[in-house]
């Protein structure tokens, strides 16, 4: 979640003082996780700094005196133009569970321990969000469905990266990226054996 750009977009809705717009982020995009309010006036001063957003005269209330920040042209031509941007589809190939696999391999580490409790961790949560859709409203189920498509994507790969350890440790080895590169299609004889974590 871009945090300039959903305080934008509420801004484009009407203008808000602060306090309100950390209750509606966390109304609608929070969800179990709150922004701080340091963050809040820390992203709004970064926005009035580059001409995205005013900031009208303090106003006297029951707390402290607050402003109310309203979008500028300039700012709701920037979430005209987010809003109408895809989203980059990432391959996801360099993602931290990918790195942390490959690691493993090269360093010798237990791979497959890993992703034994990387299943047990996304099982846990799968468990979770399952329990919100089924208690939560409709913007809360959405979001839990969104969470477990992606973490049922995340368990296939598990399995199937398990499943090929062994392979994905040659890949890794220089010598046989070497030979393989060197003698494309052809099966290397050499390199290293397979290590703790892969299997044989």
């Amino acid at each position: 979640m871009s945090v300039p750009f959903a305080l934008l977009g509420l801004l484009d809705r009407e203008p808000s003082h602060g306090y309100d717009l950390k209750r509606d982020y966390d109304t609608y995009f929070g969800r179990g996780k709150p922004l701080p309010y340091g963050q809040v006036y820390a992203t709004l001063a970064r926005l009035l700094r580059d001409g995205k957003v005013v900031a009208g005269d303090a106003e006297p209330g029951a707390g402290p005196d607050r402003k109310r920040y309203a979008i500028t042209e300039a700012g709701r031509q920037e979430v005209e133009e987010w809003l109408a941007e895809p989203v980059e589809p990432e391959p996801h190939l360099q993602t931290v569970l990918f790195v942390k696999v490959a690691l493993s391999l090269m360093l010798g580490r237990d791979a497959e321990g890993y992703l034994d409790a990387q299943r047990a961790a996304h099982l846990h949560r799968m468990r979770e969000l399952t329990e919100l859709k089924r208690t939560g409203d409709v913007v809360e189920g959405l979001l839990a469905d969104h969470g477990l498509f992606h973490l049922e994507a995340d368990l296939r790969w598990i399995e199937t990266t398990s499943a090929r350890l062994s392979a994905l440790l040659k890949a890794m080895d220089p010598v046989e990226r070497t030979a393989a590169l060197q003698a494309p299609g052809t099966p290397s004889t050499q390199g290293s054996p397979p290590r703790k974590g892969a299997r044989s």
